[in-house]
């Protein structure tokens, strides 16, 4: 497909015919909530956009709109298992989304739509995971904006536990720091181990914090440095949880920071298994096979025009009276979401050696 089919598209999609575009993205849990609650949201949402449409578009336009938005409401599935849902609704076509993601409420009443409007919307958590460790024992904390919370698991926390589990051989340690040191080994091999199964149920930033002889046999026999964001020397064996967070503040302050290195750190652990996509091409491809966990794109990246003229093609095609969709990217989102995956954006230039678009596959 050549730029003035490309442009032409895009001409028709901002055609006043077209507006005026609503877009309604907003939390929708009817298992955790009840439905007159549910409800009564959507009704003051309703509310707003015809406001809003009396006010700016002329009344038989306004009218039709509205009769397409209430319908589309009163036909929502209440059975649904998501977050939320997102609406659109314009004059010649309409689309409902029900979404994995957590949202902010937000309505949009313009002359187009936007998916990326969705990924801007999504609630912002700042959760984290921390792991204390000692000479004599060690905690996993769940940690949040405004809490710590321990985590139970089935591993030892003291390293008592695996003096047994030291090297038979007892008499052939000359010296009983060496023997020592085997049974901290042993002791962080198996934190290490049980770590696996943490990380795949939270998918959440790591800090590990450990007095500097502790963190150097870690970082040694590590399977999951990748995971880790950042190791923080110290002792906080007998450190009140609220005191383990003021130690956590100067490393967690800057959260763009974290999110992103995290996200890089996703990137290049789905790399090394092998569930990696890179580059337009590739992505869509997976993205259509329904593979998406996670998608990572540029803030500012729009493919140009020409540059792979097969994705094109097949952005045309997917084009119809209930699509909204401007350009690949935009497309591949909407797959990444409709099929339970995530989406974040990130600044650009840090995905230059990913040719700015990532896809991590399921795992």
């Amino acid at each position: 497909m050549n730029t003035v089919a490309a442009s032409e598209i895009r001409e028709i999609m901002e055609a006043s015919h077209y507006r005026p575009a609503v877009s309604i993205i907003m939390p929708f849990e009817p298992k955790m909530k009840l439905k007159r609650e549910l409800t009564a949201s959507l009704e003051r949402a309703v509310n707003k956009v015809e406001q809003v449409l009396q006010e700016h578009y002329p009344g038989e336009v306004a009218m039709f709109v509205m009769q397409k938005l209430k319908l589309i409401v009163n036909e929502l599935n209440f059975n649904t298992h998501k977050n939320s849902i997102a609406i659109y609704v314009s004059p010649v076509f309409e689309k409902i989304l029900y979404l994995d993601i957590a949202v902010e409420e937000k309505i949009i009443v313009d002359g187009s739509f936007a998916i990326r409007d969705l990924v801007y919307n999504k609630k912002q958590s700042r959760k984290y995971l921390v792991l204390s460790l000692s000479g004599k024992k060690m905690h996993i904390y769940l940690g949040d904006s405004g809490s710590l919370v321990r985590i139970v698991s089935n591993t030892p926390e003291l390293v008592y536990a695996y003096i047994n589990d030291a090297p038979q051989r007892v008499a052939n340690f000359s010296d009983p720091s060496e023997r020592k040191e085997t049974v901290m080994d042993k002791f962080l091999q198996h934190i290490d181990n049980s770590l696996a199964i943490i990380l795949n149920a939270y998918r959440l930033p790591l800090f590990v914090l450990a007095p500097e002889k502790i963190l150097g046999h870690f970082k040694k026999l590590t399977k999951h440095r990748e995971a880790v964001i950042e190791f923080v020397p110290g002792d906080y064996e007998q450190t009140p949880t609220e005191q383990l967070k003021e130690a956590l503040n100067p490393y967690i302050e800057d959260w763009k920071k974290v999110k992103q290195r995290d996200l890089l750190n996703q990137i290049e652990t789905a790399a090394g298994k092998k569930k990696l996509s890179a580059g337009i091409r590739n992505v869509w491809d997976e993205a259509m096979a329904r593979k998406g966990r996670l998608l990572v794109v540029e803030k500012s990246y729009i493919p140009q025009s020409g540059t792979s003229d097969e994705i094109i093609n097949k952005a045309m095609k997917s084009y119809n009276a209930h699509s909204y969709i401007k350009d690949e990217v935009d497309d591949i989102i909407e797959k990444v979401l409709e099929n339970g995956g995530d989406v974040e954006f990130v600044d650009d230039g840090l995905l230059k050696n990913y040719q700015k678009i990532a896809l991590v596959q399921y795992y």
